[in-house]
């Protein structure tokens, strides 16, 4: 694993019109519904009128972000740091670093961290989910 960027991920700051917001300082949220993942919430809804929600979500090795939809959110992952598998629709992708995965609203989808690494993706929601 990078541990340059595993730093960056969890020490890095987010600017913003009103200052600066540091991310090491957003706890670990743990997710309601699937266990070994956990959410950190970089802007909600709150912070945009409801336009935009972006998520830094952590999946444990060989955890699950079981089968889903976001009816009424467009959905894009951007993968930072790990390996895994993304069912999106029917259709299964590897998920590495680079990648990035486009969830339209109401498309089935689901994301598995390889056995041996943790898995870190930056998730954006328009409209916000939170």
């Amino acid at each position: 694993m990078d541990m340059d960027l595993k730093t960056i991920v969890g020490t890095g700051h987010l600017a913003r019109p009103d200052g600066e917001r540091d991310i090491s300082a957003l706890p670990w949220n743990p997710h309601p519904r699937f266990a070994g993942v956990a959410l950190r919430h970089l802007v909600t809804g709150a912070d945009t009128a409801g336009a935009l929600s972006t998520h830094l979500v952590r999946i444990d090795a060989g955890a699950e972000l079981a089968a889903h939809t976001h009816d009424g959110s467009v959905e894009l992952h951007e993968v930072l740091l790990g390996s895994g598998r993304c069912s999106l629709g029917a259709k299964e992708v590897v998920y590495q670093p680079g990648a990035c995965g486009l969830i339209p609203p109401g498309v089935k989808h689901s994301v598995r961290a390889d056995a041996e690494t943790e898995l870190y993706i930056l998730a954006k929601f328009a409209p916000a989910l939170l």
